[in-house]
Protein backbone atom coordinates (compact mmCIF):
# COMPACT_ATOMS: atom_id res chain seq x y z
CA UNK A 1 0.00 0.00 0.00
CA UNK A 2 2.69 2.17 1.09
CA UNK A 3 4.72 1.56 -1.86
CA UNK A 4 1.55 2.65 -3.99
CA UNK A 5 1.22 5.73 -2.95
CA UNK A 6 4.95 6.87 -2.94
CA UNK A 7 4.80 5.49 -6.95
CA UNK A 8 1.91 7.77 -7.26
CA UNK A 9 4.07 10.51 -5.43
CA UNK A 10 7.22 9.89 -7.35
CA UNK A 11 4.98 9.74 -10.91
CA UNK A 12 3.41 12.92 -9.59
CA UNK A 13 6.97 14.85 -9.34
CA UNK A 14 8.25 13.86 -12.11
CA UNK A 15 5.28 14.82 -14.19
CA UNK A 16 4.81 17.99 -12.20
CA UNK A 17 8.58 19.03 -12.65
CA UNK A 18 7.90 19.55 -16.21
CA UNK A 19 4.52 21.16 -17.26
CA UNK A 20 3.71 22.32 -13.14
CA UNK A 21 0.85 21.33 -10.96
CA UNK A 22 -2.14 22.54 -13.24
CA UNK A 23 -0.72 21.08 -16.19
CA UNK A 24 -0.65 17.88 -15.23
CA UNK A 25 -4.24 16.16 -14.58
CA UNK A 26 -5.47 13.40 -12.93
CA UNK A 27 -6.52 10.60 -15.84
CA UNK A 28 -2.61 11.57 -17.08
CA UNK A 29 -0.59 10.89 -13.90
CA UNK A 30 -3.24 8.06 -13.24
CA UNK A 31 -2.24 6.87 -16.71
CA UNK A 32 1.44 7.28 -16.44
CA UNK A 33 1.77 5.58 -12.72
CA UNK A 34 -0.77 2.55 -13.83
CA UNK A 35 -2.92 2.51 -10.99
CA UNK A 36 -6.80 2.78 -11.46
CA UNK A 37 -8.59 6.19 -10.06
CA UNK A 38 -9.73 4.09 -6.83
CA UNK A 39 -6.30 3.44 -5.88
CA UNK A 40 -5.60 7.55 -5.92
CA UNK A 41 -8.59 8.02 -4.08
CA UNK A 42 -7.38 5.57 -1.35
CA UNK A 43 -4.73 7.33 -0.52
CA UNK A 44 -5.89 10.91 -1.42
CA UNK A 45 -8.85 12.66 -1.24
CA UNK A 46 -8.67 15.33 -3.71
CA UNK A 47 -6.06 16.19 -6.56
CA UNK A 48 -4.79 19.59 -3.77
CA UNK A 49 -4.45 16.23 -1.00
CA UNK A 50 -1.97 15.02 -3.49
CA UNK A 51 -0.07 18.76 -4.15
CA UNK A 52 0.19 18.89 -0.50
CA UNK A 53 1.31 14.98 -0.51
CA UNK A 54 3.77 15.65 -3.04
CA UNK A 55 5.20 18.86 -1.61
CA UNK A 56 5.60 17.52 2.35
CA UNK A 57 7.79 14.28 0.16
CA UNK A 58 9.48 17.03 -1.65
CA UNK A 59 10.39 19.32 1.40
CA UNK A 60 11.13 15.98 3.83
CA UNK A 61 13.13 14.91 1.24
CA UNK A 62 14.86 18.70 0.63
CA UNK A 63 15.69 18.44 4.61
CA UNK A 64 17.72 15.47 3.95
CA UNK A 65 19.71 16.43 1.22
CA UNK A 66 19.99 20.00 2.88
CA UNK A 67 21.94 18.48 6.02
CA UNK A 68 23.88 16.51 3.75
CA UNK A 69 25.19 19.61 2.17
CA UNK A 70 24.87 21.95 5.55
CA UNK A 71 26.87 19.33 8.06
CA UNK A 72 29.39 17.82 5.51
CA UNK A 73 32.20 17.11 7.15
CA UNK A 74 35.86 18.41 7.56
CA UNK A 75 33.97 21.40 5.94
CA UNK A 76 33.66 25.14 7.84
CA UNK A 77 30.27 26.91 7.63
CA UNK A 78 30.97 29.07 4.51
CA UNK A 79 32.19 26.42 2.68
CA UNK A 80 29.23 24.62 3.52
CA UNK A 81 27.25 27.53 2.82
CA UNK A 82 28.82 27.99 -1.19
CA UNK A 83 28.24 24.49 -1.41
CA UNK A 84 24.40 24.89 -0.72
CA UNK A 85 24.57 27.17 -3.50
CA UNK A 86 26.58 25.71 -6.01
CA UNK A 87 24.57 22.79 -5.52
CA UNK A 88 21.34 24.87 -6.41
CA UNK A 89 22.66 26.21 -9.31
CA UNK A 90 23.61 22.70 -10.89
CA UNK A 91 20.48 21.30 -10.11
CA UNK A 92 18.12 24.24 -11.59
CA UNK A 93 20.26 24.66 -14.48
CA UNK A 94 20.77 20.86 -15.15
CA UNK A 95 19.02 18.78 -17.71
CA UNK A 96 17.16 16.89 -15.21
CA UNK A 97 13.69 18.31 -14.30
CA UNK A 98 13.37 16.14 -11.77
CA UNK A 99 15.79 17.41 -9.77
CA UNK A 100 14.74 20.95 -9.90
CA UNK A 101 13.24 22.76 -6.67
CA UNK A 102 9.60 22.43 -6.61
CA UNK A 103 9.63 25.24 -4.44
CA UNK A 104 10.83 27.14 -7.22
CA UNK A 105 8.30 25.40 -9.71
CA UNK A 106 4.92 26.21 -7.72
CA UNK A 107 5.25 28.69 -5.58
CA UNK A 108 3.97 31.43 -7.87
CA UNK A 109 1.65 28.98 -9.29
CA UNK A 110 -0.45 28.01 -6.31
CA UNK A 111 -0.03 30.88 -4.32
CA UNK A 112 -3.76 31.87 -5.05
CA UNK A 113 -4.36 28.08 -6.18
CA UNK A 114 -4.28 26.44 -3.16
CA UNK A 115 -4.09 27.53 1.01
CA UNK A 116 -2.86 24.02 1.93
CA UNK A 117 -0.14 23.73 -0.75
CA UNK A 118 0.91 26.90 0.14
CA UNK A 119 1.30 26.40 3.69
CA UNK A 120 3.31 23.35 2.50
CA UNK A 121 5.55 25.61 1.02
CA UNK A 122 5.77 28.22 3.18
CA UNK A 123 6.87 26.10 6.23
CA UNK A 124 9.54 24.29 3.69
CA UNK A 125 10.89 27.85 3.06
CA UNK A 126 10.97 28.77 6.78
CA UNK A 127 12.44 25.46 7.61
CA UNK A 128 15.33 26.08 4.79
CA UNK A 129 16.11 29.67 5.71
CA UNK A 130 16.21 28.84 9.63
CA UNK A 131 19.07 26.18 8.58
CA UNK A 132 20.62 28.34 6.49
CA UNK A 133 20.58 31.16 9.24
CA UNK A 134 22.19 28.55 11.73
CA UNK A 135 25.04 28.05 9.27
CA UNK A 136 25.81 32.11 8.78
CA UNK A 137 26.14 31.83 12.35
CA UNK A 138 28.28 29.01 12.74
CA UNK A 139 30.23 30.89 10.47
CA UNK A 140 31.10 33.71 12.41
CA UNK A 141 31.75 31.22 15.26
CA UNK A 142 34.64 29.02 13.83
CA UNK A 143 35.70 32.17 11.59
CA UNK A 144 34.73 31.60 8.12
CA UNK A 145 32.33 34.16 8.48
CA UNK A 146 32.07 37.79 9.70
CA UNK A 147 29.28 38.24 12.52
CA UNK A 148 26.25 39.67 10.93
CA UNK A 149 23.85 41.40 13.11
CA UNK A 150 20.61 40.18 11.70
CA UNK A 151 21.92 36.12 10.42
CA UNK A 152 18.09 35.60 9.90
CA UNK A 153 17.53 38.06 7.60
CA UNK A 154 20.83 37.58 6.07
CA UNK A 155 19.28 33.87 5.04
CA UNK A 156 16.03 34.83 3.64
CA UNK A 157 17.30 37.54 1.26
CA UNK A 158 19.98 34.85 -0.11
CA UNK A 159 17.35 32.80 -0.48
CA UNK A 160 15.09 35.30 -1.95
CA UNK A 161 17.96 36.29 -4.57
CA UNK A 162 18.49 32.87 -5.65
CA UNK A 163 14.57 32.26 -6.52
CA UNK A 164 14.80 35.28 -8.38
CA UNK A 165 17.85 33.89 -10.11
CA UNK A 166 16.05 30.18 -10.52
CA UNK A 167 13.23 32.34 -12.39
CA UNK A 168 15.34 34.40 -14.13
CA UNK A 169 17.69 31.55 -15.31
CA UNK A 170 14.13 29.91 -16.72
CA UNK A 171 13.65 32.20 -18.56
CA UNK A 172 17.01 33.38 -20.16
CA UNK A 173 18.10 29.22 -20.33
CA UNK A 174 21.69 30.10 -19.28
CA UNK A 175 23.51 30.12 -16.44
CA UNK A 176 24.47 34.06 -16.10
CA UNK A 177 21.59 34.50 -13.58
CA UNK A 178 23.22 31.96 -11.25
CA UNK A 179 26.68 33.46 -11.61
CA UNK A 180 25.11 36.87 -10.31
CA UNK A 181 23.42 35.07 -7.58
CA UNK A 182 26.88 33.33 -6.18
CA UNK A 183 29.23 36.57 -6.57
CA UNK A 184 25.42 38.29 -4.79
CA UNK A 185 26.06 35.68 -2.02
CA UNK A 186 29.73 35.85 -1.82
CA UNK A 187 29.28 39.20 -1.28
CA UNK A 188 26.74 39.20 1.27
CA UNK A 189 27.80 36.50 3.33
CA UNK A 190 31.57 38.00 3.24
CA UNK A 191 31.11 41.86 4.54
CA UNK A 192 30.33 42.29 7.91
CA UNK A 193 27.82 44.39 9.29
CA UNK A 194 24.05 45.49 8.40
CA UNK A 195 22.44 43.23 5.94
CA UNK A 196 20.40 45.96 4.93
Amino acid sequence: MTDTRQHILATGRALVARRGYTGVGLSELLREAGVPKGSFYHFFKSKEAFGCALLDSFVEGYAEDLAATLDAPGLNARARLMAYFEGWRARQSGEAYEARCLVVKLSAEVAELSPGMTEVLARGVSSITARLASVIREGAADGSLPAHDDASALAVTLYQIWLGASLMGALSRDTIPYDSAMAATAALIDHEGPTA
